[in-house]
């Protein structure tokens, strides 16, 4: 039977005129648990940053290369410098964060040693409506060591435009997802694997979200075809931070110097929100904001708090600072300058 808030789902998109077809027949497409135990095997349970003001420390995630790299969801979970990733054998893994997309809101991590399972993203598909899937996530962090994740069977019922929110702000993320008859819109789910009967990949489970308009809870994966690019830039090392010897600037500038003000720096890695722009300022002058969250310095990811005060020390007072920040749903670039 299917929750109050599935069927409110599906009524809503009887009534927006979406296409939805009947479901594939079962029989066309195997057993369900031959294909579950050897998909298992490709996700892991991610767990890292969090435990504090309700923000979970947990999350899934899923093996995309032989050398161990894992698609996931980007969140405050990756705020620290080793994540611990657990494949559903017992394997642990050390991983850190090699990359990020702030548009999809996605990352890919590194690990210590290859992965003996993954999925092969030469060999992901497009889904279509009225498709059966199988989603495939830690939800509520069940598992924790060899135990399988959560398996989850349901039916592709749209592929739709994402508008919806996460708490007062609307995601980042506005393209085209999967609405899957399936609650997998739940704490730990996001970055787990949307796969057809045969294992396929389709998409990845998205972060919480609710609906703008009616308020209700969406469980919806982005697909694959959106990510793809993106994943590939990232294994090229385009959004890698710079790591590279370079020498303080003679006269660095600073936070203070340039009037911002950031939240408490309260956990391993803080995110850098602003907290306060001091009127007057040069940040106050570019326009930029409190509750920006500042994502890139000229071309260096900054990862936290401490990673953008050592940026500055690196750039002169005299010069021209580039911000990428993230207010609310948008990108936008801030110019500092005197």
């Amino acid at each position: 039977m299917r929750s109050t808030a599935t069927v409110y789902m599906w009524l809503l998109l009887v009534t927006s005129g979406l296409p939805i077809a009947p479901a594939a027949d079962p029989s066309s497409v195997g057993s369900v648990n031959s294909v579950v135990v050897s998909t298992e095997l490709k996700t892991v349970k991610l767990y890292g940053a969090g435990g504090i003001s309700g923000l979970d420390a947990y999350q899934s995630g899923f093996f995309i290369s032989e050398e161990g790299h894992i698609l996931t969801v980007w969140s405050t979970v990756l705020d620290i410098d080793d994540i611990v990733a657990v494949s559903s054998d017992g394997n642990r893994y050390q991983a850190q964060v090699l990359g990020i997309d702030p548009n999809l809101e996605i990352a890919v991590l590194e690990t210590d040693r290859p992965a003996t399972s993954y999925f092969d993203l030469r060999q992901t598909r497009t889904a279509e409506v009225g498709e059966r899937v199988l989603a495939l996530s830690n939800l509520f962090g069940i598992a924790t060591g060899n135990e399988m994740s959560s398996v989850q069977k349901g039916v592709l019922m749209a592929k739709t435009e994402l508008k919806a929110r996460r708490g007062t702000i609307e995601s980042v993320y506005q393209g085209p997802v999967y609405i899957v008859d399936a609650m997998t819109n739940n704490p730990g789910a996001a970055g787990g694997a949307l796969t057809d009967f045969r294992g396929r990949l389709l998409g990845m489970l998205g972060k919480e979200l609710r609906d703008t308009g009616s308020n209700i809870w969406i469980n919806y994966a982005i697909p694959m075809a959106e990510l793809q690019e993106s994943i590939d830039r990232i294994l090229a090392g385009k959004s890698i931070a710079r790591n590279e010897e370079r020498p303080t600037a003679d006269r660095p500038t600073s936070l203070s110097a340039l009037g911002i003000v950031l939240i408490p720096n309260i956990l391993a890695k803080t995110p850098a929100f602003v907290d306060l722009v001091q009127p007057g300022s040069t940040a106050d002058r570019a326009g930029l904001q409190s509750d920006d969250l500042i994502l890139f310095v000229n071309s260096t990811r900054i990862t936290s708090q401490d990673a953008l005060r050592s940026e500055l020390n690196f750039i002169d007072r005299a010069d021209e600072i580039v911000l990428l920040i993230q207010r609310n749903n948008e990108l936008k670039e801030i110019v500092l300058s005197n």
